[in-house]
């Protein structure tokens, strides 16, 4: 990376050393013009000035040009001139008058003055450099910029050169060792990783390396870092671009990028191509309205050529990252370009603990903090929002002079990063036993409840967009969920809405994402997972969603009308199953329900352990209830499929 400063550095001091020359050459034909062309600035005197020195003998000489005069006084002459100070000259520039005057040249002639002549339409020689000199700079500027355009194989601009970094593992290495989890992934790595170190051990057996491996994943799993980490590993040149770099606004400079990055990349093969965001030039062919996007298209089909065209490029591997697969085109996934797709998923408990424990290294912890609480506290959480995590804690910590990290400022940060900013809003009384009643209805609900999750947390302190939360902390990582699960989050959901009418005999809007989130967790028990006996045993979802407009207008359902009406009917019977079952939860225990307003009334925020203590449920413990409970305390969403979504009650 030093040297290619250094050569960077250089080239700017060489080109600024040709700036000069070029700058004195546009120059010159004002200096000639200022030290030879003096004449064309005289000062100019009126005719009848001019007639007054003849007769009075102060003319040495004139040059006549058509109507124009100019010539020099024997004797300076003082001029006066309008809005400035008097000069004194020797050398005038006047006009004959219109009207001949045929007795000038005789007196002249007699007063002994030297008479020169020329042409109207006579031009200087410094008048010519000073027009043509600009225009023969310019051509001369461009054969230099075309012939150095010719020589190097670019353009004139160098527009089609790639835009790719080159990673020197020298200067800041990456190892599988600083990549956390992902243990499958680093499995199919390594296998790339031994055949640059060892080829022939692969070629003796007829094995060929994998020419394209597609990291696929959620946003912040990782997939930039394992690709770093294989180029450590390897020791070998990583070309690193994103899929953005290659699009340009003029048709063919994508597809010359990709031919001069490979180029590149073949004369320091063996070698390594990562492109990140694949999926911005991937994207599937001739889909939209009116066809694709030429450039793009065209950009593609290159990239589809230098991977498994006429040339062979087997010392030369690709590798990409996208969130996206869904949307790539078929020929970038089938074996010879993409043979190998890798799934990067999101970190499971002990994998977030060995993350934590990577981020923590360079940050002073107190002793105290536990990390391995801290990753059960984030499920959903990506290796990236980790190291958020930790360096919002750490921003705390120094904004509040410390010294260390305690297990405070890691709570405020999670706080912070899933919730935002608490927020300071003028409640009314009545208004604050509303969102109280809201908020207990959804924990009596899930506390009492079998197939829920434990409550961690209650608040009716406004952070964010939410006006309260109800926080629960799945007891471990779930892959699979049962139907009586859904139904009961369903309940919890619809917890809120039921507590509002029992106790305040009255609706808010406050139940607006609830009903979002336990609608679509309906439909998908209807239409895609077979879990209604009215509708069967049959997925109506269709395929996933289309990205793009063309094929989402030519989209038609694949069920008739009847069939729809059959599953609004049943959408709603779940969904008002789930209201009574909620609202049979609270009116059973409704002085507890009383009692856990009065306390969230009073105090704003309960744990989980606290809210069990008051309703008599101590067996039902949640692993996070030995939290300190402080007023800062706030939910993390969790959703049904394990990653990050708005909680009951948002």
């Amino acid at each position: 990376m030093n040297s290619n400063s250094d050569q960077n550095n250089q080239g700017q001091f060489g080109r600024a050393r040709m700036l000069w020359p070029l700058l004195l050459l546009l120059l010159l034909p004002w200096i000639l013009n200022y030290m030879f062309g003096g004449n064309e600035s005289t000062p100019g005197v009126t005719y009848t000035m001019f007639r007054e020195q003849l007769e009075q003998g102060n003319i040495e000489r004139v040059e006549l040009a058509g109507e124009r005069v100019t010539g020099v006084f024997r004797e300076p002459v003082l001029l006066d001139r309008l809005n400035s100070e008097p000069i004194e000259t020797k050398q005038f520039t006047t006009y004959l008058p219109t009207i001949e005057d045929p007795s000038l040249l005789a007196e002249m002639r007699d007063r002994g003055v030297l008479i020169d002549t020329r042409t109207a339409n006579q031009i200087s020689w410094t008048t010519v450099m000073v027009n043509l000199l600009p225009l023969g700079l310019f051509i001369i500027v461009a054969i230099m910029f075309f012939r150095r355009a010719r020589s190097s194989g670019d353009d004139f601009m160098g527009m089609v050169k790639s835009r790719a970094h080159r990673y020197d593992g020298r200067v800041e290495r990456v190892t599988f060792d600083d990549v956390a989890g992902a243990e499958g992934a680093k499995g199919e790595l390594a296998e790339i990783v031994n055949f640059l170190r060892e080829p022939m051990r692969y070629r003796r057996l007829g094995a060929r390396v994998p020419k394209g491996v597609l990291l696929v994943g959620p946003p912040g799993t990782g997939k930039t870092l394992l690709a770093r980490a294989v180029a450590g590993e390897a020791n070998v040149p990583f070309f690193s671009i994103s899929g953005s770099d290659f699009m340009e606004m003029f048709v063919g400079v994508g597809a010359g990028r990709v031919r001069d990055l490979f180029d590149k990349a073949k004369k320091h093969s063996p070698s390594i191509i990562f492109i990140d965001e694949l999926d911005s030039i991937g994207r599937r062919r001739g889909t939209g309205i009116g066809g694709g996007h030429d450039e793009r298209e065209q950009t593609l089909n290159q990239l589809l050529s230098e991977m498994d065209g006429f040339e062979k490029n087997e010392y030369v591997i690709v590798m990409a990252a996208t969130n996206r697969p869904d949307i790539l085109d078929p020929a970038l996934q089938r074996p010879g370009r993409f043979d190998r797709q890798v799934q990067v998923d999101l970190p499971t408990l002990p994998d977030r603990v060995e993350i934590l424990k990577i981020h923590a290294r360079n940050k002073p912890i107190e002793p105290s903090v536990d990390l391995e609480r801290v990753a059960r506290g984030t499920p959903g959480f990506s290796g990236a929002d980790l190291a958020n995590l930790l360096n919002e804690a750490a921003l705390l910590a120094a904004r509040r002079d410390k010294n260390r990290i305690d297990m405070d400022d890691i709570n405020d940060a999670r706080d912070k990063v899933i919730m935002g900013l608490e927020r300071k809003l003028q409640l009314t009384a009545e208004e604050m036993r509303l969102l109280a009643y809201h908020e207990a209805g959804h924990a009596l609900v899930a506390a009492y409840l079998p197939n829920t999750d434990p409550v961690h947390k209650v608040t009716i302190i406004p952070r964010g967009r939410a006006m309260g939360v109800t926080q629960q902390l799945p007891e471990r990582d779930r892959y699979l969920y049962p139907r009586d699960y859904m139904l009961d989050r369903m309940a919890v959901m619809m917890g809120g809405r039921a507590a509002e009418e029992i106790g305040m005999g009255t609706m808010t809007s406050g139940a607006a994402n609830d009903f979002k989130q336990a609608t679509r967790l309906a439909r998908l028990m209807v239409l895609e997972w077979g879990m209604s006996e009215r509708v069967g045993r049959i997925a109506l979802g269709g395929e996933d969603k289309e990205v793009f407009l063309g094929e989402d207008l030519g989209h038609t359902r694949e069920y008739s009308e009847q069939t729809a009406r059959e599953v609004d009917i049943e959408v709603h019977r779940l969904l008002d199953e789930a209201y009574e079952r909620a609202r049979s939860v609270l009116e059973t225990h409704r002085d507890r329900l009383d009692l856990v307003v009065d306390v969230l009334v009073d105090r704003e925020q309960i744990s989980g352990e606290t809210l069990l203590d008051l309703l008599g449920l101590q067996g039902k413990k949640s692993l996070l209830d030995d939290e300190p409970e402080t007023r800062e305390d706030a939910p993390l969403p969790q959703g049904e499929d394990g990653r990050l979504r708005p909680a009951p009650g948002d």
